[in-house]
């Protein structure tokens, strides 16, 4: 990591002018882990400033907390420079943000982007609480041996899916809510049973559901991330989404 020179540094945490701050480091008021820094020293994440002895904190950052309806298209990854097409450029929002988890290009729907990288791994570990919601649609009619089959555990990836509510909605599609996060799963499940996924929409996250049009975000409301919170304050291992 870079750091921010400690003049700059004081001034951007609202204490005093990067003039100012080079009087006081001048006069050896300032103090990086409780040492005299040099003019220019740059004060690294996690190293404690004081002034005369006292603490200067950072300002608390701001956390954002967003839902967005992905289009068809756009890849959850936030390498903007080897992808074109990514969700951060596609959003364009002012602080660095990132997407929780994943919903891979030919799908759409929820997902959710944060620039708090502690409930995306209190997301993401939440296995049994997280449940994911889709609409689908496939290539071929769907027959009650399939829906019977999607529910109670496919054999992919070297395991097999766990069971999961399935209900079909009509002729080509059906409903399905997963507990689990296997790389293209939905996918995956319907091509073992001879079935080509046409459409993929993701409808729900956990207590969250999809109320944007496609391309557009909303802040998470202060009840949505409570109820969030609640439902993964007891977390286990991490997984890989969608």
């Amino acid at each position: 990591m870079s750091g921010t020179r400690i003049n700059k540094y004081l001034s951007e945490v609202g204490f005093c002018s990067r003039r100012a701050a080079d009087g006081l480091i001048e006069a050896r008021k300032v103090t990086i882990n409780g040492k005299v820094p040099e003019m220019g020293t740059k004060v690294m994440p996690g190293d404690e400033v004081r002034v005369n002895g006292k603490l200067i904190s950072p300002p608390k950052e701001e956390f954002v907390y967003m839902a967005f309806n992905k289009p068809v298209g756009i890849v959850c990854t936030t390498d903007t420079r080897r992808e074109k097409n990514n969700i951060i450029d596609y959003i364009n929002y002012p602080k660095r943000i990132f997407p929780i988890g994943r919903l891979d290009k030919p799908s759409e729907g929820l997902i959710f982007l944060t620039n708090d990288g502690d409930i995306v791994n209190k997301i993401l570990r939440a296995r049994n609480n997280h449940e994911k919601e889709y609409l689908v649609k496939v290539n071929k009619a769907i027959t009650p041996d399939f829906i019977q089959r999607m529910a109670n555990g496919i054999p992919i990836l070297d395991t097999v899916t766990r069971n999961c509510e399935v209900e079909q909605t009509g002729k080509f599609t059906f409903r399905i809510v997963l507990t689990q996060g296997l790389n293209r799963q939905i996918r995956r499940m319907c091509e073992y049973l001879n079935y080509e996924v046409v459409q993929l929409k993701r409808i729900r996250i956990m207590n969250v559901s999809l109320d944007l049009p496609i391309g557009k975000w909303r802040h998470l409301t202060k009840k949505e991330l409570d109820g969030i919170n609640r439902m993964v304050k007891d977390s286990a291992k991490t997984f890989d989404e969608d």
